[in-house]
């Protein structure tokens, strides 16, 4: 049986968890799982490190391809999440339905929480850009909790800490207690699209590609749901 290294991101930690366990019992691979946010995958990625499996944002698997780290063919879209206003279930849901709307809601908001970009996620760094266009850095930067991870910034809203959070979908679905509101209204909104490739340098080709087809069988729909990501 094979052993595979999977460099993952980690907002997709709970479905790919949950799908890897079973992988796992039915093919009697063992899989070791890599999670870190997209930027501090690719500073490993850059600095030598591999894996039998990448899991990261298409522009971050765009680049390996181009830099023939890939093996050929072995690319496939894995699931889509997109940045979402988080609140504390039971919270009345915030109006967020027009950018206008949105922009109010951001304003009139006591706290927000919020990934730090510093970090590498992909959803603080696309906030940080957002928020210079709307005009409203200094406005968050006097609200905003900067956080260590997705999850973190949903947790502080559950504590009552922080009255909003923004984050991806998949961060808020995996805290209890956390309810999406939404997603940023359009055009404001992004969507992220995580794909999965075997790279190139990998010794367990066929055992890798299974394991992507494992993560993108129709079966594991509602599991991509649950946690709160769409299957393309």
């Amino acid at each position: 049986m094979a052993k595979l290294k999977v460099m993952c991101a980690r907002s997709m930690h709970k479905a790919v968890e949950a799908l890897t366990r079973d992988f796992t019992v039915r093919t009697g691979h063992d899989v070791a799982l890599d999670f870190g946010t997209v930027g501090a995958l690719q500073a490993k990625i850059a600095a030598g490190e591999s894996a039998d499996v990448m899991i990261l944002s298409v522009p971050a698997i765009d680049k390996l391809d181009k830099d023939r780290a890939l093996a050929p063919g072995s690319r496939a879209d894995v699931a889509r999440t997109f940045i979402a206003v988080c609140v504390r279930s039971g919270a009345p849901l915030p109006d967020i339905a027009t950018p206008e709307a949105f922009e109010r809601t951001l304003r009139n908001a006591s706290t927000i929480a919020l990934s730090d970009p510093g970090v590498g996620g992909s959803a603080g760094v696309y906030l940080v850009g957002l928020f210079e266009r709307m005009g409203l850095s200094a406005e968050i930067a006097k609200k905003g909790m900067l956080q260590s991870s997705g999850v973190e910034v949903a947790k502080r809203v559950v504590e009552g800490k922080a009255e909003l959070g923004l984050t991806l979908s998949g961060k808020v679905a995996s805290v209890q207690g956390a309810v999406i509101a939404g997603p940023l209204p359009a055009p404001l909104g992004q969507d992220t699209t995580y794909c999965a490739a075997v790279s190139a340098a990998s010794a367990a080709k066929d055992a890798a590609q299974a394991f992507i087809a494992a993560l993108t069988a129709p079966a594991t729909r509602e599991t991509w749901k649950a946690a709160g990501f769409e299957r393309p």
